[in-house]
């Protein structure tokens, strides 16, 4: 039988947090048949063999040696049967009833897209700015069930297949830096397609511990910010208009929150890293131009040497 729904869970390098989103996945109670499609992005492959011994037959393990977060989302896509696409990220656990609360607000509302909440769990208590880091994680604006005007990240969507505007509809542009899942709302949006938000079709997030950082979250804070310009850059129309809004917007943000970090830092205060977070995101802004786009997926994930032999075994195969 054809699954009504896919559920792509792309992974790189971190089988054990894989299995553990795909059994989460699994153990969905929904009146729709659906299938679990797991996405190794590894040159090496190393997640094969734990994927596999998953033994479920709904469950589809797909290679996608050349890395890159576009790339697998891709391949998730080429693989899934289904008609309705669910997108589960590796370090995401979901409830029991996620995937039919999902559905049920899709139907209610005819949504092309629905996004739901997703809440942090920390493995271990970090020493500083516990507050801070559940709330990096998390994704939780203050929508009402029904259909919004804007979009979130692909972890925690659903979609209806034919309102995607191509087969493989992520930008291998976005392979290192992200912000594939973005790019492709954003044309879905300019294209007609509606929106809405669930927010009872919460999953967690569960960040692994070298992520729970601020050297890490603070990075990730500066690309945040160079979203609003890179948007406006990469959008069906350019628009230099609001790209000089956002980078004035930033310089101003960089101004005011750069006071509020250093008070806060000098003062040891427990909320600081939220201020310090305002300031990189104002940088981000206005130092939001390509050439200076931070890496965090794909090939830049690789040392020389497995680069280069992962194009050789891609153009071998």
């Amino acid at each position: 039988m054809t699954p009504a729904v896919s559920i792509i869970i792309p992974t790189f390098r971190r089988p054990e947090r894989a299995i553990e989103a795909a059994r989460s996945a699994l153990a969905q109670v929904c009146d729709a048949t659906f299938e679990v499609v797991l996405v190794d992005n590894d040159p090496a492959g190393s997640a094969l063999a734990p994927l596999r011994a998953l033994n479920d037959y709904r469950v589809a393990v797909v290679h996608k040696p050349r890395a890159g977060v576009a790339n697998a989302r891709n391949a998730g896509l080429r693989a899934a049967k289904g008609g309705t696409i669910a997108f589960l990220d590796d370090d995401e656990l979901a409830p029991a009833g996620w995937l039919a609360e999902l559905k049920r607000v899709q139907a209610a509302h005819d949504a092309d897209v629905v996004f739901g909440p997703v809440r942090t769990k920390l493995a271990t208590r970090p020493r500083d700015h516990e507050a801070f880091f559940e709330a990096f994680f998390a994704r939780a604006p203050e929508h009402a069930e029904g259909k919004i005007g804007t979009f979130y990240g692909c972890g925690c969507s659903l979609i209806r297949r034919a309102a995607l505007p191509a087969a493989e509809p992520f930008s291998t542009e976005r392979n290192e830096i992200g912000g594939e899942d973005d790019l492709l709302f954003q044309t879905m949006q300019a294209g007609g397609a509606s929106f809405a938000w669930a927010p009872k079709a919460f999953v967690w997030e569960t960040p692994e511990p070298s992520r729970v950082t601020l050297a890490y979250t603070l990075r990730r804070a500066f690309a945040y910010g160079q979203g609003p310009a890179t948007k406006a850059w990469t959008g069906p129309k350019r628009d230099l208009s609001a790209i000089a809004f956002w980078m004035a917007i930033g310089a101003g943000q960089m101004v005011v929150y750069g006071v509020v970090a250093g008070g806060c830092f000098l003062g040891k205060t427990s909320g600081r890293a939220f201020a310090y977070r305002r300031f990189v995101e104002g940088v981000g802004k206005l130092l939001w131009f390509p050439v200076i786009k931070q890496r965090f997926y794909g090939a830049s994930k690789l040392t020389r040497a497995e680069r280069a032999a992962a194009e050789k075994a891609i153009a071998a195969a």
